[in-house]
C-alpha cells in the first residue's frame, strides 16, 4: 500500500480489507487481478479523455472561463441583494453542495455585514408551485438576479421557472429593464437560451459541450453562484487540479480514485454489496452527499453496455446519509441488517475554533464526562467509534478525512468522486456519461404538456378496483 499524502483529502479504506475486516477483500487481490482492472479502467478512460468526451478534468485548468465567471461575480455580486439559481438535478445540485460547504447552511439568515455586503443565495431546484411563490414573495424585483441554468435551453422544470420569474420581474419593473436581472447558463452555440441571450444581449456563460450536467459543478454552473458570494474559485479550482494529479496514477494503491472505484465496484458485483452509503459527519457536507448520490447513480445505473448492444442492468444504489444524525436512525439497519451496504464515511480534521463544552452538573457522571471536549471532538469520536462498531460487525467502511472545509479541501473532494464515478463506469462497461433511462419520461412529459414534435401520449387507465 502507497504512503499517504502529508496533506490534503486522506483515503483509509483498512475497514474493507483483511485482516482488519473479517470477510474483508484479500489486500494481494489489489497488486494482482484488481490492478488489472483498474489499469484497464484507466486506459478507457484516458482515451476518452483524449477523445474529448471527458471534459471535467479540463475544468480545474479552464483559466479563461473562470476569469470570465469572475469578473461577471464581481459585477452583479454588488448590485443585488439576492441571487437565485433556477436549475434542477446536476445544474442544481452542485451549486447546493458549493453553498453549504463554504459559505454555510445559514448563509442567507445573515445580516449584511456578517455577509460581507454579497448578496443571499437561493437553489430553486424542483417545480414546486409553493416553494417559488413563497420566494417570489420575500423578495424585491429591483434586487434580485436570475441565473437561469440549462445546458439544453429547454429543460421543462427550469424554464416553466424562468417564464414565471420573468414575468414576475416585467410585472415589477417594466420588460425593458427585466432583462438586467437575468443571466443564463447553457450551452455555449445552441439552444432556446442561448438565442434568446444573444436576441436580447442577456450575458451568458457557456457549458462546455463535452461536460454533462452531473459533471458541471466546476464549471460557471457551479462557479457562478459561488463567485458571487464572494467563494475562492480559485482555491477551488486548484484543490481540484490536485486531485486531478493524484489520480492519474498508474499504481492503484497510490490512486485514491482508483481505490475507491475498484473496492466499491467489487463489493457490489463480488461480494453483494450493491448500496453505497456516503455518511459525512459535517452539516456543510450534507448537500455533498446528495450531489454524490446523483452523480453516482446516473452515471453507473444502466440497462445497456457502454455499446448499447447487450442488457447488462447493473448499478450501485448510493444513499446519502448524516452523521451523526443518523446514528439515530439507519445505524441500526447498517449494523444488523442484510448485509448489503458498505458505509463510507467524511470526517473533517481541522474544525476552526470552537468553544469547550462547560461542566455545568459535576455532580451528574452521565454529563460531566462531556466537559472539556468540543463538539467536534464529540462529532470526531462517534464517526471513529462508528466505524469500529461497524468492523467488527464484518460491516465493511472506509473513510475519507479533509483536513479542513475550505475551498481547496472541497474541490478535492469533488473532483475524487468525479474521477471515480468514470472510472467505475469503465469497470461496469457502461458509458457513465449518458442518461437513457430519464429521457422517456422527458419525452411523455412533453407529450402530455403539448409541446410542438411530442406526440400526446396513450397512458395506462389504471383499476379503479386498486385506488384505496
Amino acid at each position: 500500500m502507497a504512503d499517504p499524502p502529508e496533506t490534503g483529502l486522506r483515503l483509509d479504506v483498512a475497514n474493507l480489507l483483511r485482516p482488519h475486516l473479517e470477510g474483508g477483500l484479500d489486500p494481494e487481490r489489489l497488486d494482482s487481478e484488481l490492478q488489472d482492472r483498474f489499469t484497464s479502467a484507466l486506459e478507457i478512460t484516458i482515451r476518452r479523455r483524449e477523445a474529448g468526451e471527458m471534459g471535467f478534468f479540463d475544468l480545474p485548468y479552464a483559466r479563461d472561463t473562470a476569469g470570465r465567471v469572475q469578473e461577471l461575480a464581481d459585477g452583479f455580486g454588488q448590485w443585488f441583494e439576492d441571487v437565485v439559481v433556477l436549475g434542477i438535478g446536476g445544474s442544481g445540485l452542485g451549486a447546493i453542495a458549493l453553498a453549504h460547504a463554504l459559505l454555510g447552511p445559514g448563509w442567507n439568515a445573515r445580516d449584511d455585514e456578517a455577509r460581507d455586503h454579497y448578496p443571499r443565495l437561493h437553489v430553486v431546484d424542483n417545480p414546486d408551485p409553493a416553494t417559488l411563490h413563497d420566494l417570489l414573495g420575500r423578495l424585491d424585483p429591483a434586487r434580485v438576479l436570475f441565473n437561469v441554468v440549462s445546458k439544453s435551453g429547454s429543460t421543462a422544470e427550469t424554464m416553466a421557472q424562468y417564464l414565471l420569474a420573468r414575468r414576475w420581474v416585467e410585472d415589477g419593473l417594466g420588460e425593458d429593464q427585466a432583462r438586467g436581472h437575468f443571466l443564463f447558463t447553457t450551452d455555449p452555440a445552441r439552444g432556446a437560451l442561448r438565442r434568446l441571450a444573444e436576441g436580447e444581449d442577456i450575458p451568458a456563460l457557456p457549458v462546455p459541450e463535452n461536460v454533462g450536467g452531473r459533471f458541471s459543478v466546476l464549471s460557471p454552473v457551479g462557479l457562478l453562484p459561488a463567485a458571487v458570494c464572494g467563494v475562492d474559485i480559485a482555491a477551488l479550482l486548484e484543490g481540484a487540479a490536485r486531485m486531478e494529479e493524484r489520480c492519474r496514477v498508474e499504481d492503484l494503491t497510490a490512486n485514491p480514485a482508483g481505490m475507491l472505484a475498484v473496492l466499491l465496484h467489487e463489493a457490489d458485483t463480488g461480494q453483494g454489496r450493491p448500496i453505497h452509503v456516503l455518511m459525512p459527519y459535517a452539516d456543510r457536507l450534507r448537500s455533498v452527499a446528495l450531489w454524490f448520490q446523483q452523480l453516482w447513480a446516473e452515471s453507473l445505473g444502466k440497462r445497456r453496455d457502454g455499446g448499447g448492444g447487450t442488457t447488462v442492468g447493473v448499478g450501485p444504489t448510493p444513499l446519502a446519509s448524516s452523521g451523526a444524525v443518523d446514528q439515530h436512525s439507519l445505524m441500526q439497519l447498517f449494523m444488523e441488517g442484510p448485509a448489503d451496504k458498505v458505509v463510507l464515511f467524511v470526517g473533517v480534521e481541522d474544525r476552526g475554533e470552537e468553544p469547550l463544552i462547560p461542566d455545568c452538573h459535576p455532580g451528574v457522571p452521565s454529563l460531566s464526562y462531556l466537559a472539556g471536549h468540543t463538539l467536534g471532538a464529540l462529532l470526531d469520536a462517534e464517526l471513529r467509534a462508528s466505524a469500529e462498531a461497524l468492523r467488527r460487525r464484518g460491516r465493511p467502511n472506509a473513510t475519507l478525512t479533509l483536513p479542513r472545509i475550505d475551498a481547496g479541501s472541497l474541490g478535492e473532494l469533488l473532483m475524487l468522486f468525479q474521477v471515480a464515478t468514470v472510472l467505475a463506469g469503465a469497470l461496469y462497461g457502461v458509458d457513465p456519461l449518458d442518461q437513457p433511462g430519464v429521457e422517456l419520461g422527458k419525452e411523455l412529459t412533453y407529450g402530455l404538456l403539448g409541446r410542438e414534435g411530442f406526440d400526446a401520449p396513450s397512458l395506462d387507465p389504471g383499476d379503479p378496483r386498486w385506488v384505496l
